[in-house]
């Protein structure tokens, strides 16, 4: 049994005697008498289960896994719990990074969560991993917005360094998130986007120094294909000709189960898989030949690939205005064209994406879009003035309750919904119409009993 004893100051301690018969104190300076007989509770157990030689239940470790590190400290000082390790920031980064690596993640996100266990550890990685606070999670986003980083990549690091603190929380490392409630608004995806329009294209196209680039290039406008990782991994074995459709296999989503999706064999994307198919050698299993896809794809995934240095020299060759993030440009473009002339559930279908990330990161307003609504008129406009749907009636009514009459008074069974209770009306109570009602009429009036 444990007992709790309070000094002349205040401060409350703990004794009990522990397996070896010996008596021990644990003081828990000035706290309330509830949390003091809280922990004297759970001191008894921890006891009883050292005496025992048995291990912690589950509600034990999760309470010994959320109490403070000073707490945790007098504890193990008493033997009741095993010393925590003092990890460092940085050591529990490494720590965090090292098991998404074991287990086997894309490169690409093994890529952005590294930038963010540098960019944390840059700041932060010297300081005990119990010690940070919400001041440090303000100093974290306000140092990534110092270095004139994007809004939306200081939105997506500060989103990572809180799910690496959520696992610390769930690990018993701390006790709470610290840098749960620190803000930082998504920037505007909009603002590097720019719709590309087919005639440019075209004219990149014709400038292409082959037909293995006229097809990356179609892929992306015609197709809405992702470049590099969707476009690379195409074998002549997901083409349909003859159903004119085009099976594309998917790297991005395969790990929830969409590995693939079926778009159609566009009229302005055929030509180009044709002029692939008569130059590619026989027996080839992949559309591009392989020197494009190792260049493409190496230890950093589909990553590094260096296409795009290529194409925007093909772009000031061709001498047309060139444009920010040029693959996914082109594939934003191909969505914004059939968002005009399809429902938005098939266009995503097609895309392999969401209808709230198509509308966010995708899809915009093209000038083909404003020239059709300068001559758009509503079709009832085009039918002549809009009938009303019921006709204005003015007079009273010999076979019913006067239509002019708000409904609410007369057609509700006794009750007024402007009078909050039950009223009577008497039909021999009557005035004469003012106002706006028809003149020369008279209507009745309800008496309040």
């Amino acid at each position: 049994m444990a007992s709790l004893s309070k000094d002349k100051n205040g401060n409350v301690t703990i004794q009990f005697v522990g397996p070896d018969k010996r008596r021990r104190s644990i003081r828990l300076g000035k706290i309330n008498a509830k949390t003091a007989n809280e922990v004297k509770l759970k001191v008894e157990h921890l006891s009883a289960l050292l005496a025992a030689k048995l291990p912690m239940d589950g509600e034990t470790a999760r309470w010994v896994a959320g109490i403070g590190d000073a707490l945790a400290a007098k504890l193990a000082a008493v033997g009741l719990v095993p010393a925590r390790v003092s990890r460092t920031v940085a050591e529990f980064l490494a720590e965090w990074l090292a098991g998404k690596k074991a287990a086997s993640y894309k490169p690409t996100s093994l890529i952005a969560w590294g930038q963010t266990v540098a960019e944390f550890s840059a700041l932060l990685g010297t300081r005990p991993l119990g010690s940070l606070s919400h001041a440090d999670g303000e100093a974290f986003r306000d140092r990534m917005r110092g270095r004139n980083l994007r809004p939306t990549t200081v939105h997506k690091r500060l989103a990572h360094a809180k799910a690496m603190l959520e696992d610390a929380v769930r690990l018993g490392y701390i006790s709470a998130n610290p840098f749960r409630h620190v803000k930082q608004r998504q920037g505007d995806p909009s603002e590097r986007r720019k719709y590309v329009p087919v005639a440019d294209v075209q004219e990149v196209i014709a400038h292409c120094p082959n037909v293995w680039w006229k097809l990356i290039a179609a892929l992306a406008r015609f197709g809405g294909l992702r470049t590099p990782s969707e476009t690379f991994s195409l074998t002549w074995g997901d083409v349909d000709w003859d159903g004119k459709r085009l099976s594309v296999p998917s790297p991005k989503t395969e790990h929830i189960g969409k590995g693939h999706r079926v778009i159609p064999l566009f009229p302005l994307l055929r030509p180009h898989l044709e002029a692939a198919f008569d130059a590619a050698t026989e027996g080839d299993v992949f559309i591009f030949p392989e020197k494009y896809r190792k260049r493409a794809h190496g230890e950093r995934g589909w990553n590094g690939a260096n296409l795009r240095t290529t194409m925007e020299k093909i772009i000031r060759r061709a001498k047309v205005d060139p444009w920010p993030r040029v693959f996914h440009a082109l594939r934003a473009s191909h969505e914004s064209d059939l968002a005009t002339s399809f429902p938005l559930a098939v266009v995503t279908k097609w895309l392999g994406n969401t209808p709230s990330v198509a509308l966010k990161h995708y899809i915009d307003a093209t000038d083909t879009s404003f020239e059709q609504a300068a001559g758009w008129t509503p079709s009832a406009a085009k039918s002549g003035a809009v009938a009303l749907r019921k006709p204005v009636q003015t007079g009273a009514d010999a076979a019913g309750p006067d239509p002019t009459r708000p409904a609410g008074v007369l057609g509700n069974q006794g009750k007024s919904r402007i009078l909050s209770d039950p009223v009577e009306y008497c039909p021999d109570v009557q005035r004469e119409c003012m106002g706006i009602e028809p003149t020369g009429g008279l209507i009745q009036t309800p008496r309040r009993f």
